[in-house]
């Protein structure tokens, strides 16, 4: 049997907002991007969201208008703006659920892996925040220390997969024993190449597909700052959206009533 991992999304699974657009004030505040292209970025997004992500013609316009917005950007001034933000920015918006299924992961010996349509100057810093080194993420062309205008790996829909097969291959890992966690249908290629998908706050179209799979849906509610972690916070599948049936659905309440029984005692 090879190593195994677990692949998780980065926005709105690991924490409670868009990785991209946390860091459009500063970016703005230091000339990088215009008011207009904070308001079309975050229209973007939210179009992409809405449509699931999986159109084809929509990942490539944004997939394009990434390259264009960032055209000439020293990346040395972008690392510097996420390092100084990072803590106001992003990180009291970690949920402490997700932070603990990582930490569980990584007690039962897996690798675990942030998988982000953001950009990888973005997304490290965060997996660093989180204890994680292993990132696949979009990674734009430089060219004398600046962006070119082209993206080398875009790390969205599909492509998610792309980069977790080439390093699953250079790791060994066996993908059937292998976990992933996503919010968004867009990320249903990655849920599908490993053996144990969950659902995480799921949006429409992915928990229609994690209910009609069987798959395990998890709802993340409390971001919490990394170092004040909520304790006895398990990610817990809901019962309903499973459709594992009402003795199953008693048994999760008695087990909850239970729990808050000793904590009283």
């Amino acid at each position: 049997m090879g190593r195994s991992a677990a692949f998780f999304d980065l926005d709105k699974t690991v924490i409670a907002k868009s990785s991209a657009l946390a860091f459009g004030r500063p970016f703005y505040r230091d000339g990088l991007i215009s008011r207009r292209d904070v308001v079309k970025s975050a229209y973007a997004q939210l179009m992409f969201r809405l449509g699931g992500g999986g159109d084809e013609q929509a990942m490539a316009r944004t997939r394009d208008y990434l390259a264009a917005l960032t055209k000439g950007w020293r990346v040395e001034q972008v690392q510097q703006i996420v390092a100084e933000t990072l803590n106001e920015l992003i990180n009291p918006y970690v949920y402490a659920e997700a932070a603990t299924l990582i930490s569980e992961h990584q007690a039962a010996g897996r690798d675990v892996v942030l998988v982000s349509a953001s950009g990888d100057e973005m997304v490290r810093p965060i997996g660093a925040l989180l204890g994680i080194t292993d990132i696949i993420a979009t990674r734009m062309s430089i060219t004398d220390g600046r962006y070119s205008g082209d993206i080398e790996f875009y790390a969205a829909g599909p492509n998610k997969v792309v980069g977790v097969e080439e390093l699953a291959a250079t790791r060994g890992y066996d993908l059937a024993e292998c976990y992933a966690y996503s919010d968004s249908a867009s990320d249903l290629p990655l849920l599908e190449a490993v053996g144990h998908p969950s659902a995480v706050n799921p949006d429409r179209a992915l928990r229609r597909a994690a209910i009609e799979n069987a798959w395990p849906i998890l709802e993340f509610r409390n971001p919490i700052p990394v170092g004040k972690r909520l304790r006895d916070r398990p990610a817990v599948p809901v019962a309903a959206a499973l459709g594992v049936g009402v003795g199953a659905a008693i048994g999760l309440a008695l087990y909850a009533r239970h729990r808050r029984a000793r904590a009283l005692a």
